[in-house]
């Protein structure tokens, strides 16, 4: 890899580090900027660079340095909260989709849609990983784990797609002309 590819992908490890520490502790699953980051590590650097800044963080988390919104250690990642920190490196995968996409100043609208759908698809695997595996650590019925694991985050989710988004229009030319 190129220097500043692996530069931005560090980049994105950091800014997802302090995404899980820009939260509001709700229990048992808090309200973070973490997903945010995983998109638009995404939707800029693509799949390859996004799950890899991914992995890097959920690596630092699991060997113990305070990483994760509550701090650090495999027995958070196999804890209630784990299961959307585990749903965090599908979506960078599927965000990172809509980074691919290599007609990007082509075609700007076409780019926005498919950043918004795959943001979408994204946000939806880490609740689809995360509200079984809360479900289960909890001994939760179906019903209580979407309710405290899915719903309160929905609006704060959605703003945080459109944020990805709008960000990544503004941001991707810089990102291209900084890798050159």
């Amino acid at each position: 890899m190129k220097q500043k590819q692996l530069l931005l992908i560090s980049l994105f490890s950091a800014l997802i580090i302090v995404g899980a520490y820009l939260r509001i502790p709700l229990p048992p699953v808090p309200i973070t900027l973490q997903t945010l980051f995983v998109l638009l590590a995404g939707v800029l650097l693509g799949t390859k660079a996004a799950i890899s800044s991914t992995a890097i963080y959920l690596l630092l988390g699991a060997i113990g340095l305070p990483v994760f919104s509550s701090g650090g250690g495999l027995a958070l990642l196999l804890g209630p909260t784990g299961g959307y920190l585990f749903g965090l490196l599908f979506a960078a995968g599927l965000a990172g989709i809509a980074g691919n996409y290599k007609k990007k100043e082509e075609n700007p609208k076409m780019y926005s849609l498919l950043c918004l759908l795959f943001c979408f698809l994204a946000t939806l695997a880490v609740y689809a990983v995360g509200v079984p595996f809360l479900k289960y650590s909890r001994s939760l019925s179906w019903k209580t784990a979407i309710e405290v694991g899915m719903v309160p985050f929905l609006l704060g989710d959605g703003l945080k797609i459109v944020a990805a988004v709008y960000l990544s229009r503004n941001l991707r030319s810089r990102i291209k002309e900084f890798l050159g």
